[in-house]
């Protein structure tokens, strides 16, 4: 009979430990590896290693574990292994048991590679491995600013910019420095010394084309009977004046004050004696008798003349270059170079938004290219281009577009050049942007680069640069805000959020204020932005005094004595126009257009001109506006206020939306039909252009005349003009 026998429950308690304990080895050992070759006693961890992806130059390793899976020793030979691959630990006697193997791999040029490892054991079996090994190119790092190196670090695998150590020799992207060596990170050198031998010339140093000599400024006179005059050799001697200067304050025709051989004396003025001075449009008065005589004025008239909607163009810019050529741009189209001349040169597909800077064009991309140029003025050839995908590839990387923003001069080599971008993952019906400043030298050379971050700026309202300019010592300021509506021309909102740099584009400061963003003017440590009612300090963005200008500041003017808002209608419907002298901005002189309908335009420039012959130029605001007559073309004393000349415009109907000084003449342009203060002014319009002869006129050395921040929209505050 048979027996069955029975466990008890510590025995069944015990047998489940052991199951348990079954399991949990079985599992622990499907963690391992598996051994490979396993109907041989010699076996090894992986039939096939592939190594990381490397570089050249570069080792990569891997562990290989080979085993003696028998119980006596094993003598193993082994295949020899060529280079890149390397084997280090491969054991030729071993026991029973494992020894680890460093295989490594260290190309020395891209591409793949294989090998075979064999390893032969008598008696104990045969293991081979497949090995793999990839190298890849180094990969090209950002373009790295001035005095910076940008490597590849292999073991993070990413770009690591460092600075060049002090005392490196370096490239300062102009012409006018020399031993320029690495200092903190930065290119510093001497000023080049120019000097022709002639003292009556001005040795001036171009960044781009080395010392240059142009005539020196009029040499002063006594503001008596003795007017300066100039010697090669000793420079600023005295001559008498021509006789019957006008020398003080009495100028009529019974009494003035005139020099008469080098002195100023009080004499009867006769007939036909000049009693008052010429204007643009009409001839000076003539006394004649008691009488001071005037012709009538004649209305001013172009001797040139532009009509972009006959050729159906979007122009709706100009530039005047220091010769007179008049250079036309829009907004998405190439620029028209030399435009004053019989037939306008097309320049090439490389620009648009140009101003002047270096006596070159420098133009933005064209749409959504990312790109600046600084092109020849007649040719259009380019002399650089900069492109920012191509200089740093890692703030582009993944962008959906990347293209200009604004441009502004900050010194003779340093250019802010503002690049804006439609964040990755959007499309270009986006309103949200990404903005990145760099500053380039006179070379188109990289001086600094950064993306600009701020809470304004990661809005989705479109942020947009509506003002950006420069300070004397070639600090950058610019003012971001929302924009209002979609597309151009594009309208600003409120807040406006202000950033300030050094003129190697290290921030300074930073603030938010409550007004509207617009265009920004620089003079004497003031920031005045167009839509703001107070000045700020340039210093850190304070309020300046308790002064309110509660029209707004526009588009303001700046001699090295005042300041000149644009011109405003008060509640009567009058227009005036008014002086505030610096540095405290006090109330100083107020100009009434008397009679006048206006408007009186916003756009005014600082000109020079000779009111009285013999006398020294006087700095004039010129604009235009509607008087009762008709459009008129202005010009009121910088100093005082005082009228200085009145001169009706011929085929108008309103006043000039923009005006541009060349060397005697005055370029106006009219009918364009979209928003001038917004941005960019007048977008997609067909405007006229018209070019009126004024000899005489010139473009005014001031700090701030005017037009965009000065000649040629530079955005920049002249540091020497005026003082």
């Amino acid at each position: 009979m048979a027996r069955t026998r029975t466990v008890g429950s510590g025995g069944r308690t015990a047998l489940a430990m052991a199951l348990a304990a079954l399991v949990a080895f079985g599992s622990a050992c499907r963690d391992e590896p598996p051994l490979t070759g396993a109907r041989s006693l010699l076996r090894v961890s992986q039939e096939a290693v592939a190594f990381p992806a490397s570089y050249p130059g570069v080792e990569r390793g891997v562990e290989l574990r080979v085993v003696n899976a028998g119980r006596t020793t094993l003598d193993v030979e082994w295949t020899a292994l060529a280079a890149p691959f390397s084997a280090d630990g491969l054991p030729t006697r071993m026991g029973p048991g494992e020894v680890p193997v460093r295989l490594s791999y260290r190309p020395e040029a891209t591409g793949v590679l294989t090998a075979t490892l064999v390893g032969r054991a008598p008696g104990g079996g045969e293991v081979r491995v497949e090995l793999r090994g990839e190298a890849n190119p180094y990969p090209d790092c950002p373009t790295p600013v001035a005095c910076h190196t940008s490597t590849f670090d292999v073991a993070t695998e990413q770009c690591v910019e460092t600075q060049e150590p002090d005392g490196t020799a370096c490239d300062p992207g102009n012409a006018c420095i020399q031993g320029a060596t690495c200092t903190a990170g930065r290119c510093r050198g001497t000023e080049r010394v120019c000097d022709d031998g002639d003292a009556c010339t001005t040795d001036v140093c171009s960044p781009l084309d080395g010392c240059t000599s142009v005539p020196a400024p009029p040499c002063p006179g006594d503001g008596k009977c003795q007017v300066g005059a100039c010697d090669p050799k000793v420079g600023c001697t005295l001559a008498k004046a021509p006789d019957g200067t006008f020398c003080g304050p009495e100028r009529g025709c019974d009494a003035a004050d005139v020099c008469l051989d080098g002195a100023c004396q009080r004499r009867d003025p006769p007939d036909n004696f000049t009693c008052a001075p010429a204007s643009p449009c009409q001839g000076p008065g003539r006394c004649r008798g008691s009488v001071c005589e005037r012709p009538a004025a004649t209305a001013l008239a172009p001797d040139w003349t532009y009509d972009a909607a006959s050729n159906g163009e979007s122009l709706h810019d100009l530039l005047v270059g220091p010769t007179g050529d008049v250079t036309l741009v829009g907004f998405f189209v190439p620029a028209l170079l030399d435009a004053a001349g019989p037939v306008p040169v097309r320049a090439s597909t490389s620009g648009r938004r140009c101003m002047l800077w270096n006596d070159r064009l420098l133009c933005m991309d064209l749409p959504l290219s990312g790109q600046v140029s600084l092109l020849d003025r007649v040719t259009g050839s380019p002399r650089w281009t900069f492109d920012l995908a191509t200089a740093r590839p890692d703030f582009t990387q993944g962008l959906t577009t990347v293209f200009m923003a604004r441009l502004g001069v900050m010194q003779p080599d340093r250019l802010a050049a503002l690049f804006e971008a439609y964040p990755a993952g959007t499309s270009r019906d986006t309103l949200c942007r990404q903005y990145f400043l760099v500053v380039l030298d006179a070379f188109g050379g990289m001086v600094s680069a950064q993306a600009l971050r701020d809470p304004l700026l990661a809005e989705c309202n479109h942020p947009h640069p509506y003002g950006v300019a420069s300070d004397a010592a070639g600090d950058l300021y610019v003012a971001f805000g929302p924009t209002q509506n979609v597309g151009a021309p594009l309208y600003p909102g409120a807040p406006t959020l202000l950033m300030a740099f050094s003129q190697d584009g290290v921030p300074r400061w930073r603030k938010t204020e409550a007004f509207a963003a617009g265009e920004l003017a620089i003079v004497n440590g003031l920031l005045l932005n167009e839509r703001s009612t107070q000045a700020l300090r340039t210093q850190d963005g304070q309020a300046v005094g308790s002064r309110s200008f509660p029209q707004g500041l526009g588009r303001a003017l700046a001699t090295s004595s005042h300041v000149i808002p644009s011109a405003s209608e008060d509640a009567a419907g009058g227009w005036t126009l008014e002086g505030y002298a610096l540095p405290e901005l006090t109330p100083s002189w107020t100009h009434g257009f008397q009679g006048w309908p206006g408007p009186v335009a916003p756009e005014a420039r600082l000109a020079s001109w000779e009111t009285w012959p013999g006398q020294p130029p006087e700095t004039v605001v010129l604009g235009t506006g509607m008087s009762a007559a008709g459009p008129v073309l202005f010009a009121v004393s910088a100093k005082d206020g005082a009228e200085v000349f009145q001169c009706p415009v011929s085929n108008a109907s309103t006043p000039a939306q923009f005006l541009e000084l060349g060397p005697d003449s005055v370029v106006m342009m009219d009918g364009a039909t979209s928003c001038g203060d917004c941005d960019p002014p007048y977008a997609y319009s067909q405007a006229r252009f018209r070019r009126f002869p004024v000899p005489g006129l010139k473009p005014a050395e001031e700090p701030w005349p005017g037009t965009f921040g000065g000649p040629g929209h530079d955005h920049h505050e002249d540091p020497v003009r005026g003082r």
